[in-house]
């Protein structure tokens, strides 16, 4: 089946198998961010953004983004290095295995909840595997971000 994709801003056009998950797909084109850990949709390790939208890519089909827009880790560099700091800092990322998975969705939670409280943090993230760290690391640099950027954007329009 012929579909049409846009991932991380390039433009693909070409036959995939209609059993082919989009997890397959965008791993085929070198997206290795995405992970599949469980292989059932309960463990967030391969979350992209379809049309901006988190889903998890083991249980799409690659048909199913044809002429859609389609986001891995790979695409959003910046955004995830600035918030990928602070889990770092607070020693979250043990082996790292959960890290792609984890920012991509921690990544959603903040364009959808700008200021969200520490219940709604636990709620939105409760999806994603991770063996190593209780979680409590990531909690702390999800706070420590948020407190962060609140900050950065108090300051913004202040003069010297």
């Amino acid at each position: 089946m012929l579909v049409e994709i846009s991932l991380n801003g390039k433009f693909i056009k070409e036959d995939v198998e209609p059993d082919e998950t989009l997890y397959q797909f965008v791993r085929r084109h070198g997206c290795f961010s995405v992970k599949c850990g469980c292989e059932t949709t309960n463990c967030g390790l391969c979350t992209v953004f379809l049309e901006d939208k988190p889903v998890l890519s083991c249980a799409v089909w690659a048909v199913q983004a044809d002429k859609k827009k389609v986001t891995t880790l790979e695409g959003l560099q910046e955004e995830a290095a600035e918030f990928g700091a602070f889990i770092a800092d607070q020693g979250a990322e043990q082996c790292g295995f959960c890290n792609p998975g984890f920012i991509m969705n921690a990544l959603a939670l903040f364009r959808e909840k700008p200021n969200p409280c520490e219940e709604e943090i636990k709620e939105y993230l409760a999806g994603n595997l991770c063996r190593c760290s209780g979680y409590e690391g990531q909690m702390r640099g999800i706070l420590n971000f948020l407190q962060w950027k609140k900050e950065k954007e108090a300051g913004q329009g202040e003069g010297c």
